[in-house]
């Protein structure tokens, strides 16, 4: 299947920072593509690169064919992560504004009730509270029903609630076809949302693919977590089990050990264990590997050889920098 949103060896740099260095995805019709990774991975300037509103210093970008610049903009959809429409404009008016940019745009009603909001449409923006506003926003970037939408953090200080309705809407668009792409740091929206998940370091796609693949292969194994004081040699009867001590558990948290690798039907034999070597225990909690172990540990390893790198040139650690910095211009419309 052709790609909808292709990119091949993205490259920019912003003084001596490479915002991006060669980060290739393609997307296909229909598909959701999340982009993770952590602040100043790249992402917001990948996604200003493939909406044509940053121009790459290498490499090549096509969205539904065209060059990002040459496309048809009431096929394009587009949230930044920072939006500040008119204050003094309520819900209603906004989206009635933004609709009339566009020749074939959705009927502002409709858009209003699909992100929630139909109950405060008559309030100004100003009045609104933060989530409400970025639902707004969002409503924005749908109001031309493009074929293409990305999506920048979408989800940034909304409440549960909100979240859900805008999770659900984004499943509709792609269920009728609508390609997105959208970057988030909310490992769940992420895992819900994303058909294919790609992670952003330093500039770079270091992995992607189905979030149940991902974890395959970066998550790691299950873990049974014991809040206790004692030592991994306390339960040294449990010779076919990996017990060790749980580290970076932050200052206020128990201590505690782990078992790795654990079926949930052996947490009983632990719990044996526990009880016939006198160890007290506080609670017992048991996971599979997440998103978020993917991330954890794909972020570790990127950093330990950025550390590697920085070391070996013997110019110190690298900083943790802002890859997209606040001196970009940042779009101001709803949509490209």
């Amino acid at each position: 299947m052709e790609a909808v949103v292709d990119a091949t060896g993205l490259e920019k740099t912003y003084g001596e920072t490479a915002a991006l260095s060669g980060a290739s995805l393609a997307v296909e019709r229909g598909e959701v593509f999340g982009l993770i990774g952590p602040n100043g991975a790249g992402k917001t300037t990948l996604v200003r690169a493939l909406t044509g509103t940053t121009d790459p210093d290498a490499g090549t970008a096509q969205v539904l064919g065209e060059p990002p610049t040459a496309i048809d903009r009431d096929r394009l959809g587009v949230l930044p992560q920072d939006f500040s429409p008119p204050d003094r404009l309520t819900a209603r008016e906004l989206l009635a504004y933004y609709a009339g940019l566009y020749a074939n745009a959705r009927d502002p009603e409709t858009v209003l009730a699909d992100v929630g909001l139909a109950d405060v449409g008559d309030t100004w923006y100003e009045n609104l509270s933060g989530g409400q506003q970025r639902r707004v926003c969002v409503g924005s970037a749908l109001v031309n029903d493009p074929d293409v939408l990305f999506l920048d953090e979408p989800t940034t200080g909304i409440d549960p609630a909100g979240r859900r309705t805008v999770w659900e809407l984004v499943e509709s668009l792609a269920a009728a076809g609508t390609t997105v792409v959208l970057t988030t740091h909310d490992m769940a929206e992420a895992e819900r949302l994303a058909d294919r998940v790609g992670l952003l370091a330093d500039g770079s796609l270091i992995a992607h693919g189905p979030t149940e693949d991902l974890i395959a292969e970066y998550g790691g194994s299950s873990r049974l977590t014991i809040e206790t004081d004692a030592e991994p040699a306390a339960l040294a009867c449990l010779s076919s089990l990996v017990v060790e001590r749980e580290r970076d558990r932050g200052r206020s948290a128990e201590p505690a050990l782990v078992v790795r690798d654990i079926d949930p039907a052996e947490i009983g034999t632990v719990v044996d264990a526990l009880e016939a070597n006198g160890i007290e225990y506080t609670g017992l909690s048991w996971a599979e590997p997440d998103l978020e172990d993917v991330y954890l540990q794909l972020a570790d390893e990127t950093e330990l050889e950025r550390t590697d790198r920085a070391r070996d040139s013997n110019d110190g650690p690298a900083d943790d920098v802002e890859r997209s910095p606040e001196t970009e211009p940042t779009q101001t419309g709803g949509s490209a």
